[in-house]
Order: structure tokens, then C-alpha cells, then sequence
């Protein structure tokens, strides 16, 4: 992908997504220039003429009743950074970092912050040059900004903090940063704005998009590997309940199946031929309303991706300095909390069908838990026991963040989204169904092996050949949780998903 350049307009959440996997540079534009001058004329004229303005000649949440002085505006903007870093918890991952230092350079580049170009120019130097801001994870309500984690995101723009600098954390002071002094309202507008929730849910739908497609994969290794029909999958089944996502999970996994030696085995025996298990015939139903749901995730990040969350809001055009609340968090934390119980329905549906392939009363003739030698060998018999574990870590992760709010700043800010937790929950969600769908992939090309010399369709064949290059097949116990993540790992580059 070409350089993404920040100048004032939308980015798409690929765009977002190719910076933060280190796909992509990033850049200002020239334009920025312009575009922010007038915003920052007009924070000066209200410092000079002693106006009440709220974040520019007062205190800030609680405090927005307290007269600030001129010759205090500016320190205030160091104190605000400063007494606002008290994150704790572990560092947020690298992706998520590099995802925020892009969205706040493009929200301040709009021109209605008030601050100078120098701010969106010294963040994207911090990206550039890998110097990533180290961000606790812990901090934050999802209102009044990602307060928290984005003080500690500033803090090396002052020379202050701690950077992560190939994946060693160090003192700003000691590497080669210049800081800058920062000047009125500058430290506020550093502190304002949902990228950081923004920022996890673009990674989140980037790796997400990624677990549906897998899905539909497994899902088709298994309907080959438990003698499955392929009826459930015709196209004039889906255009009765025409969902676009329905109808795309049925296209992909009768692709996958068609011409399968396994399936056609078993036509025309009446035994196969009356109704599968819901797991395999209803997976486009429950893969399609996950993918339904993602769209809607990608529709809501794409506004917030074009939008101006910082507060106060400078009108350049009227000289209007206007306190409003598009640093809310809310629209974010609605789709995280769906998002995150949509993919678990996606392991949980997953963890149904291995359980079909290990259990040999229900395997359609597959060696107990597909081991070698049944009863001295146990297989992937515990494979399940783990995605079991995970699906029900899931379901206590998918309780919405979204429903909670505790105020905070003496009640001033007295309704927040939780928004940012609701992307961190999302993310651990991802991860667990990585690693669901793994085992499922795993076990369903062992199935499928067994049904030798019948041949599996050419595009599930594709699948198999892919997976047998990275993990062999299982010929007797040994640990297989290398063998999982190596897999998992294979599901999160999107490599597998390029096979169909």
C-alpha cells in the first residue's frame, strides 16, 4: 500500500489497519498548514482577550469553573499531561499504538483543535521513526477521550514517558527525540477523542474479518470430514433468506466442497441423507450473521474514522469555541460489545463441530478422538477440553461493557461508555477464537485424511496442503499447543483465507 497521508480528511479503516501492521508509512500533508491555522488564530484571540472559554482560559471537567490566567495557560497544558498519565495494567500491543498515534494526528489535522501543525508532525515522527509511545492498557471509561492512555501517548512529545524502540522499552530522554514546548489548549486537545477505542477496533475488525473467513473454512473441512451433505449450501436454499452474509458464507463453503470424492461417497444413502447436525448445516446462517455484524462494525468505524472527537470543537469560520461531547465513546462500545458476542457465537458453533469429529458415536465412522491407536493414545481428545475453556471464557467476556457507567470528576462526567474496555474485551475475544478454530481446522484435516482413498474436494485439498506444510499429521500423542498457535497463526496472517 502507498503512504497513508494525513490531511484533514477520512481515513478507511484498511488505510488505519495497513499503518498499524507496519504495512504502511504515514505522512503529513502540506495542506495541514493551512487547513489549521485559523483554528489556532482563534485560541489565541480568546487567551489575549480573557474570554471564559472552556479549555483554553479555564479548568478542565470538574474543574471548568476556575478562571485560568494567561500567564498559566500554558504550564497548565504540562500539569494536564502529567497528572493525566496514571495508566496501569500491561502495555498496549505495538498495532494499537501505531493505530492511535495515526487517528490523533488526523483528528488534530482537521482544523478544528486549535492547535499547530507542529503537534501532527511530532506524532507522526514518534510513528515514523518506531519510537512507540509505551500505553498502559488499564485507565480508561470511554468518555471525556481515552484520557488516560492518550497522556501517556503525549508524554514523549515533551521528552517525558517511556517509548518502546524495537521492542525495548526506554526513557524518551534517552533516545533521539527533540520535545517540543507545548502551547494553550495543545496539552487538552492531546487528551480528547475516541482513537484509542477507534484504534482497537480497527485492529479488532482487521483480524475478526479474518476469523469468519477461517470459519467458513473449517466448516467445509468439517462437513467433508463427518460425511456432511451439501445440499444445506445451494445457492436457492440462502435466496429464500437472502442476508448478505448468509449468502456469502453459503457461496464460499459450497466452493470449497464442490467436486469432494468424500461427499458424493454418500449421496444417495438415505442414512446421511436427511439432516445434519445444526453446527454443519446451519454454519452460513451463524458465520453469515457474524460477517453482518462486522459490516455494521466497519460502517460505524468508517463515520468515527471521518470525525472530528475533540473538545472544546474550535469554529474557525465564526470564532465560536464550543463545548459538546463527540469524545463520547458510545456508538464504539455498542459495536464492540456485538462484535465481541458475534465471534463467539463463531467459536462456539466451531467448538460443536470438532466435538462431532472426536466423539466416535457421532463421527460417522472416524477413529475415537482421531487417535492412532485408541485407549493406549488419547488423540485430540483434550484439543476440545481447551476450545471448551475458551468458549466459555468467551461468554464471560461478551457481557457488554456498554450497559456499565460510573462517573467520574466529582459527577461532572457522570455517564461514560466503557467503551475502551469494550475493545480490550473484543481483542482477548479474537484471539480465543483464533485459536478455537485452529483445533477445528486441525482436527477436521485429520478427519478428512482418514476417509483416504476417497479424495476431498480440490478447493478443501488447497486448505490440507497448506496445513500439512506447518504441522504433521498425528501419528501418535506428542503436545500439539505449538501446534495450535502455529496454526492460529497461519488463520491471523489471512494466508489460509487466500486459498479460496
Amino acid at each position: 500500500m502507498d503512504a497513508v497521508i494525513v490531511n484533514g480528511g477520512p481515513l478507511s479503516p484498511s488505510q488505519v489497519a495497513a499503518v498499524a501492521f507496519g504495512e504502511a508509512k504515514a505522512r503529513a500533508s502540506d495542506q495541514i498548514e493551512s487547513r489549521m491555522a485559523p483554528a489556532r488564530e482563534v485560541v489565541d484571540r480568546a487567551v489575549d482577550s480573557h474570554d471564559i472559554v472552556y479549555g483554553i482560559t479555564t479548568g478542565f471537567g470538574a474543574l471548568a469553573t476556575k478562571h485560568i490566567g494567561k500567564e498559566d495557560t500554558e504550564s497548565l497544558q504540562y500539569n494536564l499531561l502529567r497528572s493525566h498519565a496514571t495508566g496501569v495494567g500491561d502495555p498496549m500491543p505495538d498495532d494499537v499504538v501505531r493505530a492511535m498515534l495515526l487517528l490523533r494526528a488526523r483528528t488534530l489535522s482537521i482544523g478544528h483543535s486549535g492547535v499547530r501543525p507542529l503537534i501532527v508532525h511530532k506524532l507522526l515522527e514518534l510513528l515514523s521513526r518506531g519510537f512507540l509511545p509505551v500505553v498502559p492498557s488499564q485507565g480508561s471509561v470511554g468518555a471525556s477521550g481515552d484520557l488516560a492512555p492518550f497522556a501517556h501517548l503525549a508524554l514523549p512529545l515533551i521528552g517525558e514517558g517511556r517509548v518502546r524502540v524495537d521492542g525495548e522499552i526506554r526513557d524518551t530522554k534517552e533516545v533521539d527525540f527533540a520535545p517540543i514546548s507545548l502551547l494553550t489548549k495543545e496539552g487538552l486537545s492531546l487528551l480528547n477523542g475516541t482513537e484509542g477505542m477507534t484504534a482497537m477496533g480497527v485492529v479488532a475488525l482487521h483480524h475478526a474479518c479474518n476469523l469468519v473467513s477461517a470459519a467458513d473454512i473449517a466448516a467445509a473441512l468439517s462437513v467433508e470430514a463427518l460425511y456432511g451433505s451439501a445440499r444445506p449450501f445451494r445457492p436457492e436454499v440462502h435466496n429464500l433468506r437472502p442476508h448478505p452474509g448468509q449468502l456469502d458464507s453459503a457461496a464460499r463453503i459450497a466452493a470449497l466442497i464442490s467436486g469432494s470424492e468424500i461427499i458424493e461417497s454418500h449421496s444417495d444413502d438415505f442414512h446421511h441423507a436427511v439432516q445434519d447436525a445444526y453446527s454443519l448445516r446451519c454454519a452460513p446462517q451463524v458465520h453469515g450473521a457474524v460477517r453482518d455484524t462486522l459490516d455494521h462494525m466497519e460502517s460505524v468505524l468508517t463515520v468515527e474514522l471521518s470525525s472530528v472527537v475533540d473538545n472544546p470543537i474550535v469554529f474557525p469560520d465564526t470564532g465560536e469555541v464550543i463545548s459538546g461531547g463527540n469524545f463520547h465513546g458510545e456508538p464504539l462500545a455498542f459495536v464492540y460489545d456485538f462484535a465481541s458476542i458475534a465471534l463467539s457465537e463463531l467459536a462456539s458453533i466451531s467448538e460443536r463441530r470438532t466435538d462431532r469429529i472426536l466423539d466416535p458415536a457421532r463421527s460417522q465412522g472416524l477413529p475415537p478422538f482421531l487417535a492412532a491407536n485408541p485407549g493406549v493414545e488419547s488423540g485430540y481428545m483434550i484439543t476440545q477440553y481447551v476450545q471448551a475453556a475458551l468458549v466459555a471464557e468467551n461468554k464471560v467476556l461478551s457481557h457488554p461493557a456498554s450497559v456499565d457507567s460510573v462517573p467520574t470528576s466529582g459527577g461532572q462526567e457522570d455517564h461514560v461508555s466503557m467503551g475502551w474496555g469494550g475493545g480490550k474485551k473484543l481483542l482477548s475475544i479474537v484471539e480465543n477464537v483464533r485459536r478455537v478454530l485452529a483445533i477445528e481446522i486441525l482436527c477436521a484435516v485429520q478427519g478428512i485424511e482418514y476417509r483416504a482413498p476417497l479424495r476431498p474436494a480440490p478447493g478443501t485439498a488447497r486448505v490440507i496442503t497448506a496445513i500439512r506444510e506447518v504441522v504433521p499429521p498425528l501419528d501418535t500423542d506428542r503436545s500439539t499447543s505449538e501446534e495450535i498457535d502455529i496454526v492460529a497463526g497461519v488463520i491471523e496472517t489471512g494466508a489460509i483465507s487466500g486459498l479460496v
